[in-house]
């Protein structure tokens, strides 16, 4: 094991990229799933635009890793394996009920914020190492990830949520007759 001398804030970056690297990838394959899934088609055109995405973030990666002059490699993500079975679960429970939009953006959504504290944290540690490059490829992914997180929000908003709570008339008059 190593001491802390061993390792520096670059191997923390690096490491993260690694973990990001694998993650992305995990996503883009779980994306199509879940756009089969969506019955709203604005959610649906939202992930395929969010699919499209990452397959630019994935490149945007490879450019970190080229920066550095590493290998682009990924290293398995427990954290993002579990948020994508945890999503794929919700998926089987809710998919094709009134709320299983409503599951789909908590599921996307769970996924976008782990992705942006992690894209903020490899952005701060590529500032503080003066790889601006970096930096930038990786603030460019951390904008986008902001992006999908708030057009989900306002799907959800917009009527999904109301649509899951079985609400024809989005909400008003509800227990009238």
């Amino acid at each position: 094991m190593a001491t802390t001398t061993d390792k520096t804030l670059e191997d923390l970056l690096e490491h993260g990229l690694k973990d990001m690297y694998y993650a992305e990838k995990a996503i883009l394959k779980a994306l199509p799933k879940m756009a089969k899934a969506a019955q709203d088609d604005d959610l649906r055109d939202a992930i395929e635009k969010h699919r499209k995405e990452t397959e630019g973030q994935i490149e945007n990666l490879e450019k970190c890793f080229e920066a550095m002059d590493k290998k682009p490699t990924g290293e398995k993500c427990d954290a993002m394996d579990g948020i994508l079975k945890e999503g794929d679960s919700l998926l089987k429970e809710f998919g094709g009920t009134p709320a299983g939009d409503a599951a789909i953006i908590f599921a996307a959504q769970a996924v976008e914020h782990y992705e942006i504290t992690r894209y903020g944290s490899l952005r701060t540690y590529a500032e503080m190492l003066g790889m601006d490059d970096v930096a930038d490829l990786l603030n460019e992914i951390l904008e986008e990830e902001a992006a999908a997180d708030e057009t989900l929000s306002d799907l959800a908003e917009d009527g999904i949520n109301d649509a899951a709570m079985g609400d024809d008339d989005e909400g008003e008059g509800e227990g009238e007759e």
